[in-house]
């Protein structure tokens, strides 16, 4: 019997990972490289033999920007772009601490958190022994 994510398209089956509560990740079979945002074939040798992979989880924030908003909006948030251990890099947002203090450099962990109703890979930073 057919998994639901066999169904879809890349794009549909990383969110539908992210419902179960599982951070997916591709990997081309022939040669390990891993690829993010999910997609059909490697952007950068065109293999289309790609597979699904767990992420670790862990990344270094490698830039970063804060947004003002409002309290009854939601507050300030920051977006930050994380490279993962595995090698590409993401767009997300560091929580558990203040827009504002989150620098480059920062090790960061992954988690599945909820942005509007939607399940997204949020990250905090690593605490010692993550």
């Amino acid at each position: 019997m057919a998994h639901e994510q066999d169904m879809l398209g890349p794009e549909a089956q990383y969110h539908a990972f992210l419902r179960e509560g599982r951070f997916m990740i591709q990997r081309t079979k022939s040669d390990g490289q891993y690829v993010f945002y999910p997609r059909v074939a490697n952007p950068t040798n065109g293999d289309d033999a790609l597979e699904w992979v767990e992420a670790s989880g862990r990344g270094v924030v490698y830039a970063t920007t804060s947004t003002s908003r409002r309290p009854e909006q939601g507050g300030d948030y920051n977006i930050a772009l994380v490279d993962l251990e595995e090698g590409p890099r993401m767009m997300a947002r560091v929580v558990g601490i203040d827009p504002g203090d989150v620098v480059i450099g920062m090790e960061v962990q992954a988690h599945i958190g909820d942005i509007e109703g939607k399940e997204v890979v949020l990250f905090a930073p690593r605490k010692e022994g993550e």
